[in-house]
């Protein structure tokens, strides 16, 4: 399990996020932050995820400013 700042990527860390999923082994759980914003990357970032088909196992908010997403690299079931 590793932990990620995106924060400093401000709304524009999606891509990141998935870079670092793709390079991860199969079944490594990671964990994301990032700032919150207006909420708007809140929902967006676990769309991302189950579009990219990984399993999002937990997603709170870690202070004032901040979300941290966990993510499991294990293709989810698709809708």
């Amino acid at each position: 399990m590793q932990r990620y700042d995106l924060r400093h990527l401000h709304d524009d860390f999606y891509g990141r996020m998935l870079e670092i999923i793709d390079e991860t082994n199969e079944g490594e759980v990671s964990i994301f932050m990032f700032e919150i914003g207006d909420f708007t990357a809140v929902q967006k970032s676990a769309d991302v995820i189950r579009e990219a088909g990984y399993t999002l196992m937990n997603s709170l908010k870690f202070n004032e400013t901040d979300w941290t997403i966990v993510v499991k690299k294990v293709k989810g079931e698709r809708e």
